[in-house]
């Protein structure tokens, strides 16, 4: 796809209002290169043969960004500008906007953050820093796999979701695992279709994946307590790295080949040519 082409027909898009349309109706979104552009999907697809489902620009590098979470003013001006109508809550709530990301800079962020965070810690000042892992090893998992989220009802803040497949994403950070394994919640289990075990080094690079179905997991590894740990010598050969079988739930590899590990990069690459 000629993503420059994409952009531009945003940016025409935007050019006009389109009060007298129902695509205030759509759910999903997509941003132009400015920021301040976007148009409907189905609009879009009417243009592109290629633009038939949001898999299609996910494997393209596009992100999914739910606006009730994340909540963005260009995105409600250009609404409510374009539509002649306020962006109701009942509305926004169900709204998704699929953007790209620039890998360009996230990348030199991620190599700023891994020197600082070297740097306080052989002051012995930083003795957890666990929270910005997980995001970022939670953001990983939805640009592979064109997860979309979901505002959830419990106080978790948000769930993961491949179309109407609920995904528990578990980040690990570190590099190597515990032997005690990798520790899960049985009810988080209970409540999803599959589960993403993303491994981040600690230079948080993506160092292996684990895609598995939650039924499986719970009748495999699930024993007494409300936990399940998923221990390296029992889930190794469904990692990425040994196995293909899930390779079709990748929706977008360039980005799993540019946030892996070299030597992950290398053993996942044939998978994806």
């Amino acid at each position: 796809m000629n993503i420059e082409k994409l952009f531009t027909e945003i940016h025409s898009f935007s050019e006009e209002t389109h009060g007298s349309t129902d695509c205030h109706k759509d759910k999903i979104f997509v941003q132009g290169n400015d920021e301040k552009t976007f148009a409907p999907l189905k609009y879009l697809s009417k243009k592109f043969d290629l633009v038939d489902d949001p898999r299609s620009l996910t494997s393209e590098g596009f992100v999914f960004d739910s606006y009730d979470l994340f909540g963005q003013e260009e995105f409600q001006a250009w609404f409510e500008r374009q539509f002649s109508r306020k962006l109701t809550r009942t509305l926004a709530k169900h709204i998704s906007i699929l953007r790209l990301p620039n890998n360009q800079k996230i990348l030199s962020a991620i190599a700023q953050v891994n020197e600082g965070y070297e740097t306080l810690r052989r002051a012995q000042i930083l003795m957890n820093g666990k929270n910005l892992p997980v995001q970022l090893g939670e953001w990983y998992a939805k640009s592979i796999f064109g997860l979309k989220q979901h505002k959830s009802p419990s106080q978790r803040g948000f769930d993961f979701y491949i179309k109407d497949k609920r995904v528990e994403v578990k980040v690990h950070w570190n590099d190597y695992s515990s032997p005690k394994g990798v520790k899960l919640r049985k009810s988080l289990l209970e409540l999803s279709d599959y589960c993403i075990v993303m491994y981040i080094s600690k230079n948080f690079m993506i160092r292996e994946v684990c895609f598995l179905d939650s039924s499986f997991v719970l009748r495999k590894f699930a024993g007494k307590g409300h936990t399940v740990f998923l221990k390296d010598v029992d889930v190794s050969n469904y990692f990425f790295s040994k196995s293909s079988k899930h390779a079709d739930k990748v929706a977008n590899s360039t980005a799993l080949l540019k946030y892996a590990s070299p030597s992950l990069a290398m053993n996942v690459a044939e998978h994806f040519q």
